[in-house]
Formats: structure tokens, C-alpha cells, sequence
């Protein structure tokens, strides 16, 4: 791959044979194909913190305190944006669930505890808060099946799983699945394999690890970028990692497994 360094890449996925992430910092949206190298960089301004595709194309996008919603022609509106948000946060990551619901976090970059929030948008904007008072609200995703909902809030050095309930999009029951020594990594953004497996990204270690469904590490993965930031798989049989990291480019790893496609946002 001949994609350029990232100031803070983050967001991959992987749709319509196109690879998809963003360079938050630079406010850039990046999209690399497979079949022939094509590149693109769209410049939408920063922030920029996750860019997550549209079904009638075009993507949802985190702002500093606000969602979009960019259409494929680069005009961008308002689909929700947050009242009296905590000074120094902003949106970070966000993936939508199978009923095409966007669940989208928000940070503290002064890193101050209880200033970060998860989101459950709807399509029509209407927005609930899932959790109160997390500090880096990082790397989520889904069980196969859709009964188990993963969360990273960074600084607990931990991931968390919740019981899901697909038809109504709640959230119970949290517990913790995997606890990441702080001398290992930072824990970032996290994927889920079609087998139950959950990939995490350690920033400052250097590495992707695989946790099978019950929690246990199976897999370490090392990478020559030392702050890989987040995961998605990819390719035509969706079994190729694909991680992005900061102040490195774009690193591809043979899974071994395959990945789950990605869930669209009707609006």
C-alpha cells in the first residue's frame, strides 16, 4: 500500500471495495480501493473523528460537539449536536448496530474523568446518552449474534461487554471482558471477527491483540507502527486486518479469520 502517513488516523472500514478512514487532526477523509490502488483524500475540515457510510451514500460524520451528515457532492448538515457538552471533549470513535442505529462516543482531551459520554443516535437524529461519565469513550462493536455489545473506555485499561437488545438498542449488565496491563498499551478501537473474536488496538504497544468470545487472549499481532489506533476487516473475503494508526500509515495483517460486513446509517 502506497497511502500516506496519518497525523491521527482512526475509523476504518471497509465498504463498496473501498477502504475508508480519517486523519482526525488534519480534518481529512481517506479512501483507498484494493482492485487498483486507487487513492482520494477529501478535505472536510477538523475535527474530523469518524466518518460512518450512509446507505443512500455519503456518511455520518463526528464533529467537535455536533454529528453531520456529509452527502456524496461534500455538502454536509446538522443530523444532531450535543447540548452543553463538557469544555476540551469532542466525538471519537462510532459504528452503527445491525438495526442501523449510530452509537457514537465522545472524549475528554484534557482527559478528565466522567467528561465523555456514549451516544444512541436514531436516524431521525433523536439521540439518547447510553453511559454517563466516561472519560475516552474508544473502540465499540458487536457479537456475531447481536446479543453482546463491546465498549473501550481507554483509561480503565479494560474492555467492557454488555447484554444487547437489538430491537430496542439497550444496553445491561456491564462486566468486565479483558484487562490490559497499562505497561502493554493503551486500549483503542476494537473490531469483532464472524467467530465471536474481538481485536483491540493497543496504542503505545505496538500491537493488535485477539481475544476469543470468552474473553481469553489468543492472538498478539505486533506492528511496525507503535500507536495502532483502530482495526476493520477488509478485502474481497473480508479477511485482511486493517489498522490505522498515529503518525504511521496504514498496515495490513492476514486475519486468519473473517470479519462481519459493516452496518450502514439509514439517513
Amino acid at each position: 500500500m502506497s497511502v500516506d502517513t496519518d497525523e491521527l488516523g482512526e475509523g476504518p472500514s471497509w465498504h463498496d471495495g473501498l477502504l475508508t478512514w480519517v486523519d482526525i487532526e488534519r480534518g481529512r477523509l481517506r479512501r483507498w480501493r484494493l482492485a487498483d490502488g486507487f487513492e482520494d483524500t477529501r478535505e472536510l475540515g477538523a475535527p474530523l473523528s469518524f466518518a460512518v457510510p450512509r446507505q443512500r451514500g455519503g456518511w455520518a460524520v463526528g464533529r467537535r460537539d455536533r454529528i453531520g451528515l456529509v452527502a456524496p457532492d461534500g455538502e454536509e448538515s446538522t443530523l444532531m449536536q450535543v447540548a452543553d457538552p463538557p469544555p476540551d471533549t469532542r466525538f471519537n470513535d462510532a459504528k452503527c448496530d445491525a438495526a442501523g442505529r449510530l452509537w457514537a462516543g465522545t472524549m475528554s482531551t484534557a482527559r478528565r474523568p466522567g467528561d465523555g459520554r456514549l451516544y444512541r443516535v436514531e436516524p431521525s437524529g433523536d439521540a439518547i446518552e447510553a453511559l454517563h461519565a466516561t472519560t475516552i469513550s474508544n473502540g465499540l462493536g458487536w457479537s456475531p449474534d447481536s446479543v453482546l455489545f463491546y465498549f473501550v473506555d481507554s483509561p480503565t485499561q479494560a474492555i467492557d461487554v454488555f447484554d444487547f437488545e437489538l430491537d430496542r438498542g439497550r444496553i445491561a449488565n456491564r462486566r468486565r471482558f479483558a484487562e490490559i496491563d497499562p505497561r502493554d498499551g493503551l486500549p483503542d478501537g476494537l473490531t469483532v471477527d464472524a467467530e465471536g473474536g474481538v481485536w483491540v488496538c493497543l496504542f503505545g504497544g505496538g500491537c493488535v491483540r485477539r481475544y476469543d468470545s470468552n474473553g481469553s487472549l489468543e492472538a498478539v499481532v505486533r506492528l511496525p507502527a507503535p500507536r495502532p489506533t483502530s482495526v476493520a476487516f477488509g478485502g474481497a473475503d473480508l479477511d485482511r486486518l486493517y489498522v490505522t494508526s498515529a503518525g504511521g500509515g496504514i498496515q495490513e495483517i492476514a486475519a486468519g479469520v473473517r470479519g462481519l460486513p459493516v452496518n450502514r446509517f439509514p439517513a
